[in-house]
């Protein structure tokens, strides 16, 4: 190799991240016996891979665009243009997806853990603005969903109970018995779907008659929902397997097999195209996955301890981490909920 050569970044993938994620970047001349220097939004990443031509960098902290150099041997690459999280709050405990109202409003369970009371269950994010307490007094809050209705719905899986709320933060009791309630999903129809992660799916009419919709293998953490165009719902639920299952129910309650071979599935989320986007480890590579309606599966945003996602207006993705929730420009329109 020249040692003079300029650095050149052909293909960045994934092109999307949050700190602590991963950009594995393919190119020429990228590295030689001298370290590379990298730069991600102005900032140093560190380099945990170089080699001519193939280098990987992690996200750091700060970075606050997504701009990608090289340097080395006192020469600098094109800049290369990738999609960086900005971060929206921190210090949180979801455990499955954000949710998105007509207002742009972000919420976002603290779940605590088994058994704990939490000062707030429900958080909510306003245009412009940082976290605010919406919920208290729900312990283990789980999984939430905007119901064709415009109100909020929160699962608890301490108790079993789908709560609903006004956009004001004004709680009632929406069903009861759904056994260790987790994931929430709305159809067409207005019938919610509720996860209870023992075994069961749940279907609750309009008036509240309760349905047994489907059962597949129970999970070790929760089950998480979402509903293509067709009326297929898509399962994801954590086992104790390293190549778990994503599932699609049919409108009739026939359970089949959407794709196998992730570790660890937990959110979902649809774009406007059909693909499934899952909060997943693929050949050992965390972020989220998508999934094409063929089969074809591939990281398409890389970030630690993600636990799900949900897209926002602008082509945006809110991205929720064990511990905080972040915006993503991607380029990419989510599927309209009912």
């Amino acid at each position: 190799m020249d040692n003079g050569s300029t650095p050149e970044i052909h293909q960045v993938h994934p092109a999307n991240a949050i700190a602590g994620g991963e950009f594995h970047i393919h190119g020429k001349a990228l590295a030689s016996a001298e370290r590379p220097h990298v730069l991600c939004g102005g900032e140093q990443a560190p380099v945990i891979i170089g080699s001519e031509d193939f280098v990987i960098a992690r996200v750091p902290e700060q970075a606050l665009s997504g701009e990608l150099t090289i340097t080395h041997g006192g020469k600098r690459s094109k800049p290369y243009a990738c999609h960086v999280g900005i971060q929206l709050a921190d210090s949180m405990h979801p455990v499955a997806n954000p949710v998105i109202d007509e207002y742009g409003v972000i919420y976002t369970t603290f779940s605590g853990s088994r058994g704990q009371k939490t000062p707030v269950s429900v958080f909510s994010i306003s245009p412009g603005q940082g976290a605010q307490p919406f919920l208290s007094d729900l312990m283990n809050a789980t999984g939430i969903a905007v119901g064709p209705d415009k109100l909020i719905y929160v699962s608890s899986r301490h108790d079993g109970v789908v709560y609903q709320s006004t956009p004001r933060g004004e709680m009632s009791v929406f069903v009861e018995g759904m056994g260790v309630a987790t994931g929430l999903a709305f159809d067409q129809n207005g019938n919610l779907y509720v996860g209870d992660r023992s075994g069961t799916i749940f279907k609750i009419a309009p008036n509240r008659q309760i349905y047994v919709f489907a059962t597949i293998e129970p999970s070790i953490a929760a089950y998480h929902l979402a509903f293509d165009d067709d009326g297929n719902l898509y399962v994801t639920g954590p086992t104790t397997s390293s190549f778990d299952s994503i599932h699609r129910i049919a409108p009739d309650g026939q359970v089949s097999t959407f794709y196998r071979g992730l570790g660890r599935p937990q959110g979902l989320a649809l774009d406007d195209q059909g693909n499934v986007y899952v909060a997943a480890s693929l050949g050992g590579r965390r972020g989220v996955v998508r999934v094409t309606q063929q089969g074809e599966a591939e990281l398409f945003l890389s970030g630690p301890s993600i636990v799900g996602q949900c897209f926002a207006p602008g082509k945006e993705m809110i991205v929720a981490t064990a511990s905080a929730l972040y915006r993503v420009f991607t380029g990419v329109g989510g599927r309209a909920l009912p």
